[in-house]
């Protein structure tokens, strides 16, 4: 099946001036070739990448570089089609029903965490000056969650996506990359939803 994802994802993006941070230009045009590859031709990729690959990707900041904001719209737009893809040939491989069980696993496991106590979701860092995110942030984004999943409350994907959590230090906040990991699977049943 080939996507046309060139309206959607351009050749080249918009690069923030030249004393400023962005994104490496060559790090993202290379990525991106190889996600419209598999996209559009997955029996010629040598390199796949799926949505998860796309969700995970991150580039070097440079001066000069791409800008970040208009790189990750554009990534957002590029991980919907992989999972749009990807549910369309796991309904067609092993049918509909076989999505919904998939999809019904991964809820009943995230909806676990979420359904723990303000406070309690998350693992607290080991290390006392460890960074750490926010745990009354994270527990509002949770409990926006579980509306969603549960009362069809509206919350679009890339809100998460783009969540953004005070910093806390140590035992004070919730383990980023525990909240990381989290989210990411939150964003791969949204993607897979919606």
């Amino acid at each position: 099946m080939a996507l046309d994802i060139h309206r959607q994802i351009p050749a080249s993006f918009e690069r923030v001036h030249r004393g400023e941070y962005g994104y490496n230009a060559k790090q993202v045009d290379e990525f991106l070739r190889r996600a419209r590859i598999s996209l559009e031709t997955p029996e010629a990729a040598t390199e796949p990448v799926d949505s998860s690959d796309v969700r995970a990707v991150s580039f070097d900041p440079v001066k000069g570089g791409y800008s970040a904001a208009v790189v990750d719209a554009a990534l957002d737009r590029l991980e919907d089609a992989f999972a749009r893809r990807e549910r369309d040939e796991l309904i067609a491989a092993r049918g509909e029903d076989a999505w919904l069980r998939e999809i019904g696993n991964l809820s009943g496991i995230l909806r676990g965490r979420l359904h723990r106590p303000d406070g309690e979701r998350f693992r607290r860092p080991a290390r006392k000056k460890a960074r750490s995110y926010n745990t009354d942030d994270v527990d509002r984004l949770c409990r926006e969650l579980v509306a969603y999943l549960e009362q069809d409350k509206p919350l679009s994907v890339d809100s998460v996506r783009r969540a953004v959590f005070r910093p806390a230090v140590g035992r004070d906040g919730y383990e980023e990359s525990q909240v990381d990991a989290f989210l990411d699977r939150v964003v791969e049943l949204m993607a897979a939803i919606d």
